[in-house]
């Protein structure tokens, strides 16, 4: 009987283990990322859960960032969240102050990444997302065809665009409808959106007024950007060799290789000649965030698929498929990256960049200074206002915080 017992405990507990084995967990991953990256997303996503059949990894494309933070905030409010966010780092900000994704301190081995990468993630004393990439500044991107160099400084940008603007060619490109574009000349001016504390905005200030007046005289007075300009009007002109020049970030360089090839240049967004600074454009990358309370099998899937994701093999594939910078230590001293010129001209532009802040308060600087930027571009309100009107609209903001 004895016996009999033993064996059947024993049974019992195999098949707890079947059962554990064979247990299935079902993850979902909202990403942010557009047509470029789109397809790694979907192999990595297939390639893993080859490799881990009682795992599925449901991936569902969100139309951009802002629909994304959006559409999260929203769901988590409604008990409806996904596991996995693949997201940008400014929403760590509004994200941990909802309370609603989970620090990674103890989750994951945060050594091995790159310490400016962790550190654009880092609130309140801890950690909130993984990254997968590094990077994710703006840059001058170059049409080798149509322009031998990049212009060092603004001075050259202005006599050069000229030249290269005619009929319906021009000689730059940019987002004109996001003030992330107006960030890094504000940078050039000598500017910044926060004060020390890291809080308190700083919009009225001489060198956001210089740096609308600069945006209003490239566009009006030198007029060597079209008269009006989305980010899709600006990546369609540049592909079509009708722009000689586009300001967009890392993310965009896989499409303009596929568009260019080797007429693909890059460089540093020219320098301010008014004040010899280099423009700071925000830096960051592209991160995991765990939603907040997901545990158990769920937990262990999600820290499994972030773990292959931040393998050296991965993050060199990303560098060859998407040429964005790894975030992982292991992967930067790589000759995929030492010996290529695009990656070399994006690491250069990085090194000049800022960290961008992801504080609470800076959604209310960017929701401020949208509405006044676009009025010194479309020509209805003076720099000195529009300054003005971002200040009040951001401390107004702010206080709905408190």
């Amino acid at each position: 009987m004895k016996k009999f017992l033993t064996v059947l405990l024993v049974l019992v507990m195999l098949m707890g283990l079947v059962a554990i084995a064979s247990a299935k967990v079902n993850l979902i991953l909202w990403t942010k990322e557009g047509e470029e990256a789109l397809d790694w997303n979907k192999s990595l996503v297939e390639e893993f859960m080859k490799a881990n059949p009682n795992i599925t990894v449901e991936l569902v494309k969100k139309l951009n960032v802002e629909v994304l933070r959006e559409d999260f905030l929203t769901a988590s409010l409604a008990g409806a969240a996904p596991d996995i966010l693949w997201t940008v780092s400014d929403h760590a900000g509004p994200f941990v102050a909802a309370d609603i994704v989970e620090a990674v301190d103890n989750l994951f081995d945060l050594n091995m990444y790159v310490d400016s990468a962790m550190d654009a993630v880092k609130l309140e004393g801890k950690y909130w997302g993984i990254p997968i990439s590094n990077g994710n500044q703006l840059m001058l991107l170059y049409n080798k065809k149509l322009i031998a160099e990049a212009p060092k400084d603004t001075d050259e940008l202005f006599a050069v665009g000229k030249k290269l603007t005619t009929g319906g060619n021009y000689a730059l490109v940019w987002n004109q409808t996001e003030p992330f574009w107006l960030v890094p000349w504000l940078g050039g001016f000598k500017g910044k959106v926060f004060a020390e504390d890291g809080a308190t905005p700083t919009l009225n200030t001489p060198e956001m007024v210089a740096t609308l007046k600069f945006l209003h005289d490239m566009k009006f007075d030198a007029k060597i950007v079209p008269p009006e300009c989305d980010y899709d009007g600006a990546d369609t002109l540049f592909k079509e060799g009708k722009a000689a020049m586009i300001i967009n970030g890392d993310w965009s360089i896989s499409g303009y290789v596929t568009a260019l090839g080797d007429d693909l240049g890059v460089a540093r967004i020219p320098k301010v000649s008014a004040t010899g600074e280099w423009p700071k454009p925000y830096t960051s990358g592209v991160y995991f965030m765990l939603t907040k309370g997901i545990s158990g099998d769920k937990l262990k899937a999600a820290q499994d698929f972030i773990s292959f994701v931040s393998s050296k093999e991965k993050q060199l594939e990303m560098v060859k498929l998407l040429n964005r910078l790894p975030a992982v230590k292991e992967a930067l001293d790589d000759p995929l990256i030492v010996d290529n010129p695009i990656l070399k001209g994006s690491a250069d532009q990085m090194v000049v960049g800022t960290p961008m802040p992801t504080v609470l308060e800076m959604r209310c600087n960017w929701d401020s200074m949208k509405p006044e930027m676009l009025a010194v571009l479309a020509d209805t309100k003076s720099p000195e206002d529009a300054a003005k009107l971002m200040q009040s609209s951001a401390e107004s903001c702010i206080k709905t915080l408190e």
